[in-house]
Parts: structure tokens; C-alpha cells; sequence
């Protein structure tokens, strides 16, 4: 009797809407279309490390369409390569990567799907030069991984930041306020850049151009003897006025990602209340962009890469990412995907659009 084929998934990084759709494209068509078994590996890497893996049935991934998360848990703490061992003062990093590909070698996988940002797929790149077949499917809110135009994920928060900015829009003007709203984005500004356009943002600041609080408070001001007696600030959490720094909330020395940035909207505001005198007040937007139900958009796209992933499986097509590149979709190298983040380019037509209706971008 010939043997079953097997392919495994993993979710990395942090957790953002859409990914149980792609986990259900991917075991559904496996299942129903080639026969394969298919398993879902725990908490990302750290379940290769630790061997804790679960076998997924149809019904396990019947009904999860629209829900947020990840039912295989995710972890940002994980990286074979450098895998932190203690804590505190004792904390240690070491190479785990043979324990790792011993372990995917002894389920005796014909691929492992892997679902994640550049952090993620960056070490699953390294697998592949370690003769692991992988595949990856880009999954990040920030929308930014290079070789393809969107990620999934992105639209969903984009839908939500939005509503926090007109949530904050009607309380601004009653209360005559200059109101911040920072989201999400360390290296790039997809999130603010849409989601400020979207809500109508006055000043949209984003880490590609850094700010310069003269101009702002000029804005404002000028907002201010028109009769617009509030304005309304969108920030990434990775801006950075000219010449000055991002602004840190802590490290966390063991994550494959150790900077955490936030806090900006309320240093802005201080910097703005100095500058014009005017009442001010921020809203973070935090992890209300990672949580909740998948707009339709991202229920689509995660199903359609989903699928394209297992086709690349079928056909050895090992070592690249699906990607999306206009209206079709397309294998990127996972050497590119790791070169690091993709930022918003200064000639962005959405920049142009957003500038020729008066919005300003700091500068």
C-alpha cells in the first residue's frame, strides 16, 4: 500500500487576522484534492525545537474561516539559529538548528508551509539552504515584505485603524483637540499611509519621512485661522523627528525581533501642546490591529495563497513564497523575502494623492 504524502504548517511571528484561513486552504485542498496528511506544528519554531506537533483533520479546520488568530499558536521567541536558553542575567543564545532539522526529517515531511513576515520566512530560508523543502505564504499586518504588493492581514488592520480615526474624528471636533492616533508599523508606513488617507488624517507621519515639528505646528496653526479648530495626527510607531530616534518601550532580548517601539503619539503630543498651545491627546492603537475577524478581503486572499501554496508543494516548487504582483500570483524567491522590510517609496501615487488634497507628511 503506497504511503501517504505529508506535509506540515507553522505559523511565526506575531498573530494577525487571516492566518486560520490560510491554515484551512492549505489542509482542505491537501486533504481533499492529493490525499495528504497533513500536520500542524505548535507555537511556530518553538514546536520544531520541542517536537509538539498535532495531526489536522478536516473538521479541525471546518469553521475557522473567520476566526482571528491562530489555532496552532505562534511565538516571536524562536528562532533556531538563535535560540535563547535562561533568563535574565544568564540568558544565552545557541544554534539549534540541527535539533530542528532532525526533528522536520523524522516526520518525514514532502514540504513544510510556512506562514510569516520576514523574521519568519528569513529563517525558513535558511532551512532551505539546509536542504529543508519549504514553502512560504506572507502573512504580516504591516504589509511589509518584499516581492509581493500585499500581504494578508494588512487589510484588516487598515479596516481597523480606520475606524479608530473616525471614532476619534467626531470627539475631536467637539472638543476643539488635536487628536494622535499612532498604529502600527516599525520600519514602514502601510498602515498610517492608508489608514491616515482613508480617515481623513490631517498629518500622516510615517518612518520613511522623518518629521520636522516646526512644519507640523505650523499646519495646525494654519488649520486653526481657517476655523478648523482641531486636526487630526496619524503616527506609525516607527516615525522619528529629523535628526532624533524611534522611541522605545523595552527589549526583549530573547525575541527574534528584540526592539518594541511605541510610545511616540504621546511624545508627539507633549512636542505639539509646546508648539501651539492646543489641547492634545493620543490613542494607541496597539494590538487592536492584530486581533479580531478578517475583513473579506483578507478571508480571500489568505484562502487563494493558501491554495497556491499546495500546488507549489505538488510541483517541487520549493524554496519561494507565494507572492502577489497585480491581479496574479507569483513565486518569489525566499532570498528576497529575507533581504528585510519593504518600505513605502517616496513616489508612492498614494503619497501624491494624499499631498495634492493638503495633507502633510512632517516635512
Amino acid at each position: 500500500m503506497k504511503k501517504r504524502k505529508r506535509i506540515a504548517i507553522l505559523t511565526g511571528g506575531g498573530d494577525c487576522p487571516g492566518i486560520n484561513a490560510v491554515i484551512r486552504a492549505v489542509t482542505k485542498k491537501a486533504i481533499i484534492e492529493y490525499d495528504i496528511e497533513v500536520i500542524g506544528v505548535k507555537d511556530g519554531y518553538e514546536g520544531l525545537i520541542e517536537n509538539r506537533y498535532r495531526k489536522l483533520e478536516y473538521n479541525d479546520v471546518s469553521n475557522i474561516l473567520t476566526l482571528g488568530g491562530t489555532i496552532l499558536g505562534t511565538t516571536k521567541k524562536a528562532n533556531p539559529y538563535h535560540y535563547a536558553i535562561g533568563k535574565g542575567d544568564r540568558l544565552e543564545f545557541r544554534d539549534l538548528s540541527r535539533v530542528v532539522i532532525k526533528n522536520i526529517k523524522k516526520l518525514k515531511l514532502s514540504s513544510l508551509v510556512c506562514i510569516g513576515g520576514d523574521g519568519t520566512l528569513g529563517i525558513a530560508y535558511q532551512l532551505f539552504k539546509d536542504e529543508i523543502p519549504i514553502v512560504g505564504v506572507p502573512k504580516t499586518i504591516d504589509n511589509d515584505l518584499k516581492g509581493t504588493d500585499i500581504t494578508f492581514g494588512f487589510d484588516s488592520a487598515v479596516s481597523i485603524a480606520t475606524e479608530g480615526i473616525d471614532r476619534v474624528h467626531t470627539t475631536a471636533e467637539s472638543h476643539h483637540r488635536i487628536m494622535i492616533v499612532e498604529v502600527m508599523g516599525h520600519h514602514s508606513g502601510w498602515i498610517a499611509l492608508y489608514s491616515g488617507v482613508a480617515g481623513g488624517a490631517d498629518i500622516i507621519l510615517i518612518p520613511e519621512i522623518p518629521y520636522d515639528i516646526n512644519r507640523i505646528a505650523e499646519v495646525i496653526k494654519r488649520r486653526e485661522k481657517k476655523g478648523k479648530r482641531f486636526s487630526i495626527v496619524v503616527v506609525s510607531e516607527g516615525a522619528r523627528p529629523k535628526g532624533g530616534k524611534v522611541v522605545i518601550q523595552r527589549i526583549v532580548e530573547e525575541s527574534t525581533d528584540p526592539v518594541r517601539l511605541g510610545g511616540i503619539g504621546f511624545a508627539l503630543g507633549e512636542k505639539i501642546e509646546e508648539f501651539t498651545e492646543f489641547d492634545t491627546r493620543t490613542v494607541v492603537m496597539g494590538h487592536l490591529q492584530r486581533g479580531g475577524s478578517p475583513t473579506p478581503f483578507d478571508r480571500v486572499l489568505a484562502t487563494h495563497l493558501g491554495t497556491r501554496a499546495v500546488d507549489m508543494i505538488i510541483k517541487k516548487e520549493f524554496g519561494y513564497m507565494v507572492g502577489v504582483k497585480g491581479n496574479s500570483l507569483v513565486k518569489v524567491p525566499l532570498k528576497i523575502v529575507a533581504q528585510g522590510p519593504k518600505k513605502v517609496p517616496l513616489i508612492h501615487p498614494l503619497i501624491k494623492s494624499a499631498r495634492s488634497l493638503g495633507t502633510c507628511f512632517g516635512d
